[in-house]
């Protein structure tokens, strides 16, 4: 089996739900994942857009995601750390936590959900950004999935 990370909500090239946009409450997603390599330590989920107007527009930096832990809940508290250690990072929202699709009126765009299965924790301080992320995790990276939805405003 192959490491993958699926979402009930919408399928890969799908149309992601309102409720988990700007047009509703802004709830992140529920997210399952199956398979990840056996030596998984931590997990790392990056949540951009390529297709905003200025260039890639980050809309979720979550990391030291337990190796054990196989899904996340829809509406995942917006804070800083969570109960399981996992520590959320800043978007280009300028917050912490999700910041769910919310694209100039008109155009379709394409979110990717990243998931990286890690050999270790990052250990960044909560807050940390995309660039932070990707930089800790060079080396480090075991497998990588990802699970692409679509919304026009």
């Amino acid at each position: 089996m192959d490491f993958t990370v699926k979402c009930a909500g919408f399928s890969y090239g799908g149309e992601i739900p309102w409720k988990h946009t700007c047009n509703g409450p802004d709830l992140s997603p529920a997210l399952d994942w199956s398979d990840p390599p056996p030596k998984s330590v931590s997990f790392s989920l990056i949540v951009d857009d390529p297709d905003a107007p200025g260039g890639t527009w980050v809309h979720w930096v979550l990391f030291d995601l337990p190796g054990s832990l196989l899904e996340l809940p829809e509406g995942l508290a917006k804070t800083p750390e969570l109960p399981d250690g996992s520590r959320q990072g800043t978007n280009d929202f300028g917050r912490i936590g999700y910041g769910g699709p919310c694209p100039p009126r008109g155009t379709v765009h394409r979110y990717f959900f990243k998931l990286y299965a890690l050999d270790a924790k990052l250990n960044l301080r909560a807050g940390a950004t995309k660039a932070e992320v990707e930089k800790a995790m060079k080396g480090h990276v075991l497998a990588q999935t990802d699970l692409m939805g679509k919304f026009k405003r």
